[in-house]
């Protein structure tokens, strides 16, 4: 197979897309990428000085791009009601990219554990609330942002917000496993491509966040060495979610990078957690999260479990 690069992302003039977490790292090049090619792109921020930063990054490279910010807080399901309602025109591509990563115990502002509240729940309520708009387009996409993390993750449907004890990475392998088992499942009941994308390891703030919120400079210096040594750019980040909102892919599952490990090099369809395609989990997860969110997904019904 042909190594894949962004030269082979098609013309996407006519198309809509909202990138979460687009003010830096592997959103902020995935949008600029959208954009380059033509589509219409909303940059879905928590901060308004750095979305509006992330724009102008974006209109420098390219001049005349269809670019907005949008704000949203995915810890803050308000906020996510706010944004859908003002992004309510019909859409081609959601990438549910934005995400934190092992921090110390935080709640969202409506009571959830926040790694599983913003990289899932946040999800899960965005895309129910902008399902509308994804039906008025034939051809629609919605791309989730996994982890290789997630084949250490389990969903504790017992305690889900860690109130019997926080331990960080635990929680955040649950989220991405939580993100892939979404991504999966939506596919099943959806009537357009649901897919989940991870990018390797790639150098991003996010290695950094949890240690600056620590007060911890050492592993803050460790980051810095491991993505010195190991990581991969953010642009090459991007590009299995590139990948798997614009080239031919099969749904319900996902890409990422082909080198070993899976953690960096070109996209490709990779391997996953034999558990995250189960029916039964993904049902249970639904229902779950529409539970906690208040958003159901009118119009889809449930799949039947193979």
């Amino acid at each position: 197979m042909p190594k894949w690069t962004t030269d082979d992302v098609p013309d996407l003039a006519g198309k809509r897309a909202i990138v979460t977490g687009a003010n830096s790292g592997i959103g902020l090049r995935t949008a600029l990428e959208l954009a380059r090619h033509g589509a219409t792109v909303v940059l879905a921020c928590r901060s308004a000085e750095r979305g509006e930063e992330a724009l102008a990054t974006i209109r420098a490279a390219v001049p005349g791009g269809d670019v907005v910010v949008g704000s949203l807080d995915l810890a803050d399901l308000a906020s996510v009601r706010a944004f859908a309602e003002a992004n309510a025109s019909p859409l081609d591509l959601l990438i549910n990219n934005a995400g934190v990563m092992a921090l110390p115990h935080r709640t969202t502002a409506d009571g959830f554990e926040l790694q599983f509240g913003t990289n899932h729940l946040g999800h899960f309520a965005l895309t129910g609330l902008l399902l509308p708009a994804l039906l008025e387009r034939p051809g629609a996409r919605v791309v989730t942002v996994t982890s290789v993390f997630h084949r250490m993750g389990r969903i504790d449907f017992g305690d889900l917000d860690a109130e019997r004890g926080y331990h960080k990475w635990p929680a955040y392998c649950q989220a991405k496993l939580a993100n892939l088992v979404f991504a999966k499942e939506l596919d099943r009941r959806a009537p357009f491509v649901s897919v989940a994308s991870h990018p390797g390891y790639a150098v991003t703030n996010l290695q950094k966040a949890g240690p600056r919120m620590e007060g911890s400079r050492a592993r803050e210096l460790l980051f810095g060495g491991l993505n010195t040594l190991m990581g991969q750019s953010d642009a090459a980040g991007a590009w299995p979610s590139l990948y798997a909102a614009t080239a031919e892919v099969e749904g319900g599952q996902c890409y990422g990078p082909r080198g070993p490990g899976q953690s960096r090099g070109a996209p490709t369809r990779v391997r996953t957690l034999r558990r995250a395609a189960d029916p039964e989990l993904g049902r249970r997860l639904w229902e779950v999260s529409e539970e906690r969110t208040g958003v159901s997904y009118d119009g889809l019904t449930a799949a039947t479990p193979e």
